[in-house]
């Protein structure tokens, strides 16, 4: 066991804020890895050193491996913590670490490289005896996509094997679509993830999508953490979260749990994970989707409604120290909200508004937290995710929590740059959502539908 004393933050944004904060609330020096872009963020001012790790484009920085080793080793640090996106999902930096004696604060190499290839994480979570979405293996050819979707009713949903997010995902409602979206599919894999392959699986069109929060330990000591629902989505990117799923049964909530731990028993995961399902509430059935070996972006509802830190429970373990908590001492009470705020104009089709900020003044209230990297005069990069704040609030029930963040989400007072605070809001006041009749297409199908007529109402 070896006790951090120095971390490299290897992200930027909220969730290097988040790294941050932790490190400081466990005496670890932050150092933070920024671009050229980044030197002047709130990160940079909070980390106790900074070092430059190249150009504002991410390719020419935040994702390459050597440039954070170079930092990590130039500056000292003992570990690096990846946070999400950019390289967190990437064997290759925790491959690195190993190499240069450094403690990569996540899961396994093997883990990673395992979860990340989709149909083997399939056809393993198949082997324990979760089910699957009816599917198929490896498709090489548009040829054998045509054969194979025949054995399926459509729609039926085009997937990459190597990677996820929504990159590379397409449906085909009818064998003509398929013909067109196999060559888009195919090209979007291999420049999201420089892997062209794909496999197919049956679309469930009312579809929700849950994940179950992991932890575990070098010791093999394993705990979940409850369920989130992530099915609120726009081009498969999530919009809103929360936390328990308004569409799950205790039952079949505990069967996912069940299901989750199996498959992170299989392989002896370490650190943090997420084990996705899909929910098909008419049938009352769940499916097994995949793997994400890091923090997701979502984890503040599960922190809200359990009270444990999962970003210094990570580094924890990462250093080698036993899980700080039990099965046993994971108590959820209440509900949580997250809504994702981007600097984007939903009027406008959410075309991204970079830009500088005026006026930054998020709600402030005993069950409200904002997780952010903005404040008056940041200037929003073009470069990067268009993410600006995470509202996430707290409730004694459902309707309890989305009273609060309807609320806070009024007081929430941002100008210089568009927001997607006016749709979180006309969101929240929908009835579907409030009753929980929603899915993983409704925002799309419908929701925006509503949003746009509504905008052009106001405009005459």
């Amino acid at each position: 066991m070896k006790r951090i004393s120095s971390l490299l933050v290897a992200n930027r944004g909220e969730i290097a804020v988040r790294i941050i904060r932790a490190c400081r609330d466990l005496g670890i020096k932050s150092i933070l890895a920024a671009s050229e872009a980044d030197r002047e963020s709130l990160p940079a001012q909070m980390a106790d050193r900074v070092v430059c790790i190249g150009p504002p484009l991410a390719g020419q920085s935040y994702l390459k491996v050597g440039a954070m080793i170079m930092a990590a080793v130039g500056t000292g640090a003992e570990a690096i913590h990846p946070g999400y996106g950019f390289l967190a999902e990437q064997p290759e930096l925790p491959e690195a670490c190993a190499r240069y004696g450094l403690i990569f604060v996540g899961p396994k190499a093997e883990h990673i490289r395992q979860m990340g290839d989709k149909i083997l994480a399939r056809q393993m979570a198949e082997s324990l005896g979760i089910p699957v979405i009816p599917g198929s293996g490896l498709i090489r050819d548009l040829g054998q996509a045509m054969a194979t979707a025949e054995k399926f009713s459509y729609p039926i949903l085009l997937k990459a094997a190597g990677g996820g997010g929504g990159r590379g995902m397409k449906i085909a409602r009818q064998p003509g679509d398929l013909k067109i979206i196999f060559a888009e599919a195919s090209a979007e894999a291999q420049a999201a993830f420089g892997d062209s392959r794909l496999y197919l699986e049956r679309f469930i069109p009312t579809a929700r999508h849950v994940e179950i929060q992991i932890m575990g330990d070098q010791y093999r000591n394993l705990v979940h953490l409850g369920e989130r629902d992530c099915s609120l989505q726009r081009r498969y990117q999530k919009m809103l979260e929360e936390a328990p799923s308004p569409a799950l049964s205790r039952g079949l909530g505990e069967e996912m749990e069940r299901a989750a731990l199996a498959l992170a028993h299989r392989i002896q995961f370490e650190n943090a994970g997420t084990v996705e399902f899909i929910l098909d509430p008419e049938e009352k059935k769940f499916y097994f989707m995949e793997m994400n070996t890091r923090i997701q972006v979502e984890h503040p509802v599960t922190e809200m409604i359990t009270g444990i830190d999962l970003v210094k429970e990570q580094i924890r373990v990462a250093s080698g120290q036993p899980l700080g908590f039990s099965q046993e001492d994971v108590k959820r009470q209440g509900h949580s909200i997250e809504c994702r705020i981007n600097a984007e104009s939903p009027e406008q089709g959410f075309h991204p508004s970079p830009g500088r900020i005026d006026l930054w003044n998020p709600p402030r209230g005993e069950r409200i937290r904002v997780d952010t990297h903005c404040h008056p005069g940041y200037f929003v990069p073009p470069y990067y995710d268009s993410l600006l704040a995470k509202i996430i609030t707290w409730g004694q029930n459902r309707l309890e929590a989305i009273s609060q963040m309807q609320k806070a989400l009024g007081n929430f007072l941002v100008s210089g740059v568009d927001t997607t605070i006016p749709f979180h809001r006309y969101l929240l006041r929908n009835p579907s959502f409030i009753q929980g009749l929603i899915h993983t297409r409704w925002i799309e199908d419908i929701l925006l539908k509503e949003f746009e007529q509504n905008a052009r109402d106001h405009l005459c």
